[in-house]
């Protein structure tokens, strides 16, 4: 564990109050999980009191419940339905606008944001879901400014999950429960005999900064033990799993294999799986003008590889089908992501599984094509 002036420490729910006053003092915009809508959304807070204290959430496929827990943890949930992306790469941005005046033309491209941004609540999925975007985005020969402009300025607060949900598959993909990097203060949320402590890790000198302005004390053995073998819990009860060391080699030698016509028929091509995604990027442009025709806008908005206008070329669509489409998506999601990037598109947070309308399960279609494997089949 990183320590603190050579200890790990632990801070009390009115230390964590403290946490967020410092880090709003600092500039930061602080977003964290908040009830609305029957579900944990991310949004901005002003207080601790914003947090789902006592709230808990039920997830299978298809299905989301929030319910009440017998206590009051903070972080009690797994994840909602929408990730940080929202934050960093926004649904939609202006990218330049163009005005006319005579026979003069000018462009301006959109100002980059000057935002500090604090997340707090991140979990291990989640740092790995920005990791990767990360890659995507302004890890390679193009970068995009206005991500790259936000990410450089993010503070995360991350926080170890102390119960895993009934989709997330996290353990199989390497990416949780227990958060390992990328964040620079991490919490682990203890609530034993009454006592409602938090045990805090540092990951940058911003963290220590912070941390070393509120009140906290060491943690004692005890208490370190019992992170450990609280997050050692979860990572137990996974809800669902995944062997992944083999995917790319098993899904792109079953390209036809028939589980692909299966879950045609089911999936209604409505895009959630792709939204909810805390890792997906496609967008698409369009450009938009007033009446006068003196000025036009560009903007950039999330598209989906399950519309259909999405591989529109020449006249046609690439395409076509829901079967081509589904097995575009789960491919390059869990196979020839890893040849583009060097690693999996997924990170196991069960969301798209949780918020598909009929319950389609990428675990299970994985465990399918692997049960009758076609390509060892083929003739050698």
């Amino acid at each position: 564990m990183t320590q603190i002036d050579g200890k790990t420490a632990i801070v009390t729910v009115e230390g964590l109050q403290a946490l967020l006053q410092t880090i709003q003092s600092r500039g930061y915009r602080a977003i964290a999980p908040t009830v609305q809508n029957q579900a944990i959304v991310y949004d901005d807070i002003e207080s601790i009191d914003d947090l789902p204290r006592g709230w808990a959430d039920e997830q299978d496929g298809g299905r989301y419940r929030l319910a009440r827990r017998d206590d009051d943890a903070l972080f009690g949930y797994s994840v909602g339905p929408q990730s940080w992306k929202k934050f960093l790469h926004a649904p939609k941005l202006r990218l330049w606008t163009a005005e006319r005046r005579g026979d003069d033309i000018s462009v301006a491209p959109e100002a980059q944001p000057d935002d500090r941004l604090a997340f707090i609540g991140v979990r291990a999925c989640e740092i790995r879901a920005i990791e990767i975007q990360d890659r995507t985005l302004i890890g390679d020969l193009y970068v995009d400014p206005h991500y790259q402009a936000l990410r450089a300025r993010a503070l995360i607060v991350a926080v170890n999950c102390g119960e895993a949900g009934g989709t997330c598959f996290c353990a199989s993909m390497q990416a949780g429960p227990r958060v390992e990097r990328g964040f620079d203060i991490a919490l682990t949320e203890l609530l034993d005999g009454g006592e409602h402590i938090f045990l805090v890790e540092t990951g940058s000198d911003e963290g220590r900064a912070l941390v070393a302005q509120i009140p906290h004390r060491a943690a004692s053995d005890r208490e370190i033990e019992a992170a450990k073998a609280l997050i050692e819990r979860t990572a137990s009860s996974m809800g669902r799993d995944m062997r992944s060391d083999d995917l790319n080699e098993l899904l792109t030698k079953n390209l036809e294999h028939p589980r692909w016509d299966e879950v045609a028929t089911r999936c209604l091509a409505c895009a959630n799986c792709t939204l909810v995604c805390p890792t997906c990027f496609c967008t698409s442009v369009e450009d938009v003008s007033d009446l006068s025709g003196e000025r036009a806008e560009r903007w950039r908005r999330w598209d989906s590889c399950f519309t259909m206008d999405f591989s529109y070329i020449h006249g046609g669509s690439v395409r076509a089908s829901a079967k081509s489409r589904y097995r575009q998506w789960m491919t390059h999601k869990l196979a020839t992501w890893i040849d583009q990037f060097g690693s999996s598109g997924c990170v196991g947070c069960g969301r798209c599984i949780t918020w598909c309308p009929v319950g389609i399960d990428i675990t299970e279609e994985v465990r399918a094509i692997r049960g009758h494997d076609a390509s060892a089949e083929e003739p050698r």
